[in-house]
């Protein structure tokens, strides 16, 4: 591994280490907030949403140098981001701010950490495609072509790694910490998390020559569609988050289509299939925070034991991900999509045994209870949870125009970050359909078996309607 790798594998890292705070917010959520299923649910898909304008943090990046850097001083404003959420997070917990409830200033701290996330995400991305050398030592030899995609393709794969292991580092202790500490200490700790990025920007020069003018037609239709979703978020528009994603994927869909209009006709058809079936793969509706709030109920789910079930299954990602990667980047597209769909099917199968009760039988009879049922299936879950983007990254790393690689990025990000807005919705619509509340979950297996089946059907439909065309 190039020194060079080592600052977008510090950013990706540090946002696997947001996990520390984790388990302790989905406590504190529980237990202090008043907010649904379903409302947790929407305010996921604002949540989602500055994914989904990664353009303009794109178009920045590639145009508009900070005191003359195009790369470490987004690093610095994203980290300040997420320590500023850190601090509203632990002024909330410890309800030091009277003047506005608890439920505003969480979601304030919410989407100002997730601003910070995304911008140092940005600079990650199109570092990850800076540097893999595209000549040889001597620098005018072009270096052969194969060369350069299979180590574009292991700067993905290191990066899903890198994200894995800050998952694993903190997983075990999140949950340790939740149950020791107080949630408000949980957060202040949770400070040192963007320290992380920051040592990592200190390190290494990260400046590159690439700058390119700006793009109005980029930028300024980024900030126009960012002014239209506030707008219509604190207006409270009936029907204000599906309105912003027609909105957005017309946005999105316009400027990839501006973007690849360089590309070669195979390499844009090859491209656009494989964004859809992935987008409906990603954009499948989940069970929400009800199922999470049913264990802890019902079954007796502590905050220790939620790192540990953290722990196995990042551990486990993250073996899966350094064994499974080199053969997942060798693999068609929809190949390794369709496998990830049937096993994520399967692996939803436990939730719903739970959920049924399954557990009270298996436990006088083979003495597997629910926590072992809980474990066997982060154990089986995890090893594939983070390799369904490697094929899509790999492959617009490699058609990835030098000067644009980070709109260029951002804007596929924004497209795939879309597909979760529709899971979000979808999760909202299934919550709604199945009220499940705290202490109030008779239609759980409803819902869980409604989500698996939605689950299996949408990426299966697009595999078999455009998967011969990747």
């Amino acid at each position: 591994m190039r020194w060079a790798y080592l600052p977008l594998l510090m950013v990706y890292f540090a946002y696997g280490a947001l996990g520390l705070i984790g388990i302790a917010e989905a406590f504190w959520i529980k237990k202090a907030l008043k907010m649904t299923p379903a409302e947790l649910a929407a305010l996921n898909v604002w949540l989602t949403l500055p994914w989904t304008i990664k353009m303009v943090f794109g178009s920045l990046v590639d145009s508009v140098p900070i005191l003359g850097s195009q790369r470490r001083a987004y690093v610095f404003i994203g980290a300040g981001l997420i320590a500023l959420g850190m601090v509203l997070l632990a002024a909330a917990a410890a309800g030091v701010v009277t003047s506005v409830s608890l439920e505003a200033l969480f979601v304030t701290a919410s989407v100002v950490t997730v601003v910070g996330v995304v911008l140092q995400d940005v600079v990650a991305d199109a570092m990850s495609t800076e540097v893999v050398a595209r000549v040889e030592a001597d620098g005018v030899t072009p270096r052969p072509e194969g060369d350069v995609q299979r180590d574009l393709a292991m700067v993905q794969v290191l990066g899903r790694l890198a994200l894995s292991l800050g998952i694993f580092s903190v997983a075990g202790l999140a949950g340790l910490m939740a149950q020791w500490f107080s949630y408000t200490s949980v957060f202040l700790i949770g400070l040192a998390v963007p320290l992380i990025s920051v040592t990592g920007a200190l390190l290494v020069r990260l400046d590159t020559s690439e700058r390119q003018p700006i793009d109005w037609r980029i930028l300024g239709g980024g900030l126009v569609f960012g002014a239209a979703v506030m707008a219509l978020a604190l207006g409270k528009v009936p029907y204000g988050q599906e309105i912003i994603f027609l909105l957005s994927m017309t946005v999105v869909t316009v400027m990839l289509t501006r973007v690849t209009g360089d590309l070669d006709l195979e390499a844009r058809r090859r491209i656009f299939y494989a964004a859809i079936i992935i987008f409906l793969f990603r954009a499948t509706p989940g069970v929400g925070e009800g199922y999470r709030w049913f264990t802890i109920d019902r079954l007796g789910f502590d905050e220790a034991f939620y790192g540990v079930l953290q722990q196995t299954g990042a551990a486990l990602a993250l073996l899966g991900t350094w064994l499974l990667s080199d053969l997942i980047t060798r693999q068609r597209i929809v190949r390794v999509l369709l496998w990830l769909t049937v096993l994520s099917t399967l692996f939803t199968l436990p939730n719903l045994a739970l959920a049924l009760g399954l557990h009270t039988v298996t436990e006088p009879l083979l003495g597997i209870g629910a926590r072992t049922i809980a474990l066997i299936d982060a154990a089986a879950e995890s090893p594939f949870a983070q390799l369904s983007m490697v094929p899509l990254l790999t492959l617009v790393a490699i058609n990835a125009p030098a000067g644009r690689r980070a709109t260029w990025f951002a804007l596929m990000a924004s497209l795939m970050n879309l597909a979760l807005v529709a899971g979000s919705l979808g999760t909202k619509y299934l919550n709604l359909l199945f009220h499940v509340d705290r202490g109030s979950y008779d239609t759980l297996p409803a819902l869980i078996t409604t989500a698996m089946l939605l689950g299996l059907i949408i990426p299966l439909t697009a595999i078999v309607l455009f998967g011969r065309r990747t």
